[in-house]
């Protein structure tokens, strides 16, 4: 992978960290504003069910937010693109599907299935 293309990932992985921060900004904004005393019940639990749909993207979000720093952190190390299972190169068209890929293509159908097999 040449420079042009770590820089590219680079750009996209900072955009998505910066899509991430800004929705959990956008979303902290409307939990703060949102008024605490709905008197009707079927209203309150409507805003309850929101608020708990929005706090269980944001949990994953963190998580993607910690590949997405996991990634960064390979760029600059110079291993980004490098399969951690078998050490050969992720393939371009995964890594623009998946910037935060570790595992080439065939080491993460090996992963799926055994995880599938164990019952996961």
């Amino acid at each position: 992978m040449d420079k042009k293309d770590l820089q590219q990932f680079k750009e996209q992985l900072l955009d998505m960290k910066q899509a991430i921060i800004s929705d959990v900004e956008q979303t902290l904004s409307e939990i703060s504003t949102q008024s605490g005393n709905i008197p009707d019940p079927n209203d309150r639990a409507t805003v309850e069910s929101d608020r708990s749909f929005e706090l269980r993207i944001r949990g994953r979000e963190r998580k993607l937010m910690d590949k997405i720093d996991e990634a960064l952190h390979r760029i600059e190390e110079g291993t980004y693109g490098i399969c951690d299972g078998c050490g050969g190169e992720i393939g371009i068209k995964r890594l623009e599907a998946r910037p935060v890929a570790e595992l080439c293509i065939d080491c993460k159908t090996k992963q799926e299935q055994l995880e599938k097999a164990q019952g996961r």
